[in-house]
């Protein structure tokens, strides 16, 4: 049994749109991964129509931050900072160019 007919009556993904996602992401896929990807895309968006399904809730959440307060701590000194750094320049990291 193959991906699609595993699939059958799950949302249709058709080859198409699959290598579609895949151009997008610059992947090469094959024919058998883009059958099998058809499948899992399908049963994903069945998924998300099952969560659709799901009631609403009209609960306040009860927000509370939760983050810690900031502290003042001892830090590197810059010679540490650098040490294992693979290049530096004039007390600085120094990387390769971006263009």
């Amino acid at each position: 049994m193959t991906a699609a007919e595993d699939n059958a009556g799950a949302a249709d993904v058709d080859g198409e749109e699959v290598r579609h996602v895949a151009s997008l992401a610059r992947v090469d896929l094959d024919e058998e991964e883009v059958e099998r990807f058809a499948g899992q895309f399908a049963d994903i968006l069945e998924y998300f129509e099952a969560l659709e399904a799901v009631p609403d809730v009209d609960a306040d959440a009860e927000l509370t931050n939760v983050m810690r307060p900031d502290e003042v701590r001892e830090g590197l000194t810059q010679e540490e900072a650098l040490r294992n750094a693979p290049e530096t320049e004039d007390g600085r990291f120094k990387g390769p160019k971006v263009s």
